[in-house]
């Protein structure tokens, strides 16, 4: 039974990532970096302070920060070494020879579960909770499962390796919403300057895009 799932995953990763081209290789490998979506950071950050007390707002932040290290920590330093599955792109596994990679990154040994994944859906999942609100759940799952699409096309996760990082993000990010919602009490959704990070994603989007184009042609 989980030889077939195994075999799936593998067979569903191959088929995903073997559609590129090179403006698309440079788009991911962008869209999957981290400094890139500064300014999509910061219009969050902006949104919570027009909707909740400075102090508030720092509470939240020491969560979303607690939320993300948990989710690294648990993936990177305790489920990895369990499971020990080698990213497709590992030069050790047998299918590494058919993977499509970008600008000869590979990773590291171990993708189950993605880092990539758990973190981007613990900070989705917990804002989704807190903010609760259309606009951002929509944005914010574009975001997270277009990060996730992008570890398959580089070739460095399989798809259950991104499965399994959801869940973890899923966990820490209703638990970080819990702990926080119990101690401070703080219950209201935001109403205000909520489009400002769908401004910013569609400018981050438009430059990654750019820069993608000129590094292609």
């Amino acid at each position: 039974m989980i030889q077939n799932l195994i075999d799936l995953d593998t067979q569903l990763f191959l088929s995903l990532n073997s559609h590129h081209t090179l403006f698309w290789d440079q788009f991911m490998y962008l869209y999957s970096g981290k400094w890139e979506w500064v300014l999509f950071y910061a219009s969050i950050i902006y949104v919570l302070f027009k909707n909740y007390k400075p102090k508030q707002v720092l509470f939240v932040l020491l969560t979303v920060a607690a939320v993300i290290a948990c989710s690294d920590a648990i993936t990177s330093q305790v489920l990895r070494p369990i499971f020990c599955r080698l990213r497709p792109s590992n030069l050790d596994n047998p299918i590494s020879s058919m993977v499509h990679i970008v600008n000869g990154h590979r990773g590291g040994s171990y993708g189950f579960p993605s880092c990539h994944s758990a973190n981007s859906w613990g900070l989705t999942f917990f804002l989704i909770f807190l903010l609760r609100n259309r606009v951002h759940t929509i944005l914010l799952t574009v975001w997270a499962v277009t990060i996730c699409y992008s570890r398959i096309y580089l070739g460095v996760h399989y798809p259950g390796d991104l499965l399994a990082g959801m869940f973890v993000g899923l966990f820490w990010g209703f638990l970080g919403y819990y702990i926080l919602t119990r101690l401070t009490k703080q219950r209201e959704a935001a109403t205000r300057s909520l489009y400002v990070p769908v401004y910013a994603y569609l400018a981050t989007s438009v430059v990654i895009t750019s820069a993608a184009f000129v590094i292609t042609t």
